[in-house]
């Protein structure tokens, strides 16, 4: 059984950026799409971006294209969440999972062996 762990999460201010990491442990990380989710309090976990198996397949909410890039190490058996131009609405706690084959690219109930999350804040 695969487990995720996110890490990289942080406090800055407008504009600025972090990089999010997602490593694995056990499973064979290279047989998954990942994809990116992020919950605001109160708010249900939304879809930020999606990386498939092969590099170079990848997907993203309208509200970070062009800011935040998504890319995976399967040497490393993590990928990552370049953020840039960080919005005060980009808040939230964000997690990883890996997508079941076959579902939904955008619903988070396609995806499973969520870590914990990790927690970004914006403020000036």
């Amino acid at each position: 059984q695969m487990q995720l762990k996110e890490s990289g999460g942080g406090s800055v201010q407008p504009g600025g950026s972090l990089t999010l990491s997602c490593t694995a442990t056990g499973g064979s990380f290279s047989d998954y799409a990942l994809g990116w989710f992020r919950q605001a309090p109160g708010m249900g976990r939304k879809f930020v971006a999606a990386i498939g198996q092969s590099v170079g397949a990848t997907w993203y909410t309208d509200s970070v294209k062009g800011r935040f890039t998504i890319s995976r190490d399967n040497a490393k058996s993590t990928v990552y969440l370049q953020m840039n131009g960080l919005k005060f609405e980009d808040a939230a706690v964000y997690y990883c999972g890996s997508r079941a084959p076959g579902t939904g690219l955008t619903y988070a109930d396609s995806y499973r062996n969520w870590g914990q999350g990790t927690q970004v804040t914006v403020s000036s």
